[in-house]
Formats: structure tokens, C-alpha cells, sequence
């Protein structure tokens, strides 16, 4: 007999194929990129049904957010219309089915789907759940991994965006910038047109967002959130007052003077805080040394401390990427 759940779960993903096929056969660019949206989107609900809400936490505000805005821009810049090819990429057909069909033969020997004995019910994972409160002081068990028990992981992903921002900044930089705005084409008059209501629901969500980002920042030891999350839901708030009000004042507030310095210093402050705890006589990130008689409490400094450059650098990857775009011309 099937099940409420189970039968969401069909529905949900039956909605996301449906998604993925459609984005496949349209060439309308502008639609693929909303859909790519709803996709996220989908894929945020699933998670949360699945119990997994950090996650689903990023894909909303990184999927379906500013991922979206960043596409939108890339589209104002080329074209709406996908290019037809002139004669088919065999060669291409055929990586992408030696290629599809070896990830599914690497499916074949997989547990099967809540299967009690599957590696990720392993003893590590009780571990992590009967001592991470306990060893670390943060009740949320996905903080206390990503941000104490892997560390080095977490850092290395902070690292990647910090590479990434640097890589698409000198190749955006290459090309030519603009401060003139473009003459208004009749899609954008009649977007000017519902500027007052924009306005209106703009002024009601803006203020939340940046309070639900700090919230998300400085709440994420106790629940669902963190620094990455709400670096990306920070930004989303500046680019929602940039692009319903003023972007020369948005951009004037953010300045690339300001914004960039700090993608590194978010850096700085989480390797900073693995250096600092070998000079407290302990491993790197090992936020123990902090407090030796009460480890815990050094634990919580230390993930409050890393936490806290992640959210400084994605947040300013963010905004630095999406001034960047709109810095440029349109050729």
C-alpha cells in the first residue's frame, strides 16, 4: 500500500522530470532559466521532505535565487534564443551516452533507498549524532560536522568560491564596462510600468530578508542555516534593492573597493582561526585549544568564528559577481 508520504515523494519527483524534459526541448532561453528555478525549487521541497533542511535551504537561495539573477544577466547580455547548431556533434552524442550509461552502472550495487544497512547509517553517523552536541555544543548535528569535524572540507569549499569569484572577475573584467545605462528597449518600459507595485512588495520583503540572513548567520548553531546560506540569502536582498530601486546607490553602498577586500578576508578569518588554534597549543582547526578546561565552549567559538568568514565571503562573491555583470555592455 502506498503511502501519504511515498505518494508526495512520486508526485515530486515525477514534477522534476517533467521539469528536466522540458528544459531539454525548449529554446527559449529566458524559459529554460525559469525553469531551472521551478526545478530548484522542487528540489528544495524534496529535501525538506527527505528531513535534509540546510540543504534544501541552499538549493532555494542558490538554485533557484541567485543563480537565476546571475543567468538572467548572462541572457541580457548574449540572447534569449538558443543558437540551432548547423550539423550534429556525433562524437558529443556519444560521450554523453558512455557517459550516462557507466553513472548508471555505478548505481547498480547501491543500497537500496532507507536501507538500515547502507554505509550512511554507519557507525560514524551515531557517533555524530549521540556525541556531537556534547563535544562540540551546537545542537545542530550538520553545523557541528561541516564546521568542526570537517573542517578541512568546509574550508576548502570556502577556498573554491573564493577561486572561482577571482576567475570570473578576470574574465568579466576583460571586457568592456559601462556606468550609462543602455536606451530602454519596450520589454524594460513595460517593466517600468509596474514599478510601483514592485516597489511596494519590495519595501515589505527587503528588510525581513537581511534579518532572516543575520538570523540564519547567527542561528545556524541552533538550527537549519549558517553562514553559507545566509551569505547567499544577504545578497539576495541587496540585488532585490538594486534591481527594483536604485542600482547606481546599491552599487555606490557596495563598492568593488569595499566588496572585494572582503571575498579574501572571509578567507583570512577561517584559516586565520585553524592558525590561531596552534598558537593556543592545539591541531589546526581544533577549536578545543581555544578553551582547554571547557572544550565545548572553544568549539562553539571556533565554528561561530568560520562560520562567520563564510558568510562574509560568499555574500560579497555574490554581490561582486552580480555588480560585475551589470557593469558591462551589452555588444
Amino acid at each position: 500500500m502506498i503511502t501519504m508520504v511515498t505518494l508526495i515523494d512520486l508526485v515530486l519527483f515525477t514534477l522534476l522530470g517533467i521539469t528536466a524534459i522540458a528544459m531539454l526541448r525548449i529554446r527559449d532561453l529566458f524559459a529554460v532559466v525559469m525553469l531551472s528555478g521551478i526545478y530548484s525549487l522542487v528540489s528544495a521541497v524534496i529535501f525538506t521532505d527527505l528531513d535534509a533542511v540546510d540543504v534544501a535551504f541552499t538549493e532555494a537561495s542558490v538554485g533557484a535565487g541567485i543563480s537565476t539573477i546571475l543567468m538572467l544577466g548572462t541572457l541580457a547580455l548574449t540572447s534569449t534564443k538558443e543558437k540551432t547548431p548547423r550539423r550534429q556533434s556525433w562524437g558529443a552524442l556519444l560521450i554523453v551516452l558512455v557517459t550516462g550509461a557507466a553513472l548508471m552502472y555505478g548505481t547498480v550495487d547501491m543500497p537500496a533507498f532507507g536501507d538500515a544497512a547502507s554505509p550512511i547509517n554507519s557507525p560514524v553517523t551515531d557517533r555524530y549524532i549521540a556525541a556531537s552536541g556534547e563535544e562540540t555544543g551546537v545542537p545542530n548535528i550538520v553545523t557541528s560536522v561541516l564546521a568542526s569535524y570537517r573542517g578541512y572540507d568546509t574550508m576548502g569549499e570556502t577556498t573554491v568560491i573564493f577561486t572561482a569569484a577571482i576567475a570570473v572577475l578576470i574574465l568579466l573584467g576583460s571586457a568592456r564596462t559601462s556606468d550609462t545605462p543602455a536606451p530602454p528597449r519596450p520589454a524594460t518600459l513595460r517593466a517600468m510600468e509596474l514599478r510601483p507595485i514592485l516597489r511596494a512588495g519590495a519595501k515589505l520583503l527587503i528588510g525581513p530578508i537581511l534579518l532572516f540572513a543575520f538570523y540564519v548567520q547567527f542561528h545556524g548553531d541552533f538550527g537549519p542555516g549558517g553562514g553559507f546560506q545566509a551569505g547567499v540569502i544577504f545578497a539576495a536582498g541587496v540585488i532585490l534593492y538594486a534591481l527594483i530601486f536604485d542600482m547606481d546607490r546599491a552599487r555606490a553602498l557596495f563598492r568593488p573597493t569595499v566588496t572585494r577586500p572582503l571575498i579574501a578576508l572571509g578567507v583570512l578569518i577561517y584559516a586565520g582561526t585553524g592558525v590561531a588554534t596552534l598558537f593556543f597549543g592545539g591541531n589546526f582547526l581544533g577549536y578545543s585549544a581555544f578553551n582547554p578546561h571547557h572544550p565545548a565552549h572553544g568549539q562553539e567559538l571556533g565554528i561561530f568564528l568560520v562560520e562567520l568568514g563564510v558568510g562574509i565571503t560568499v555574500s560579497n562573491v555574490m554581490m561582486t559577481l552580480f555588480f560585475t555583470f551589470c557593469g558591462r555592455r551589452r555588444p
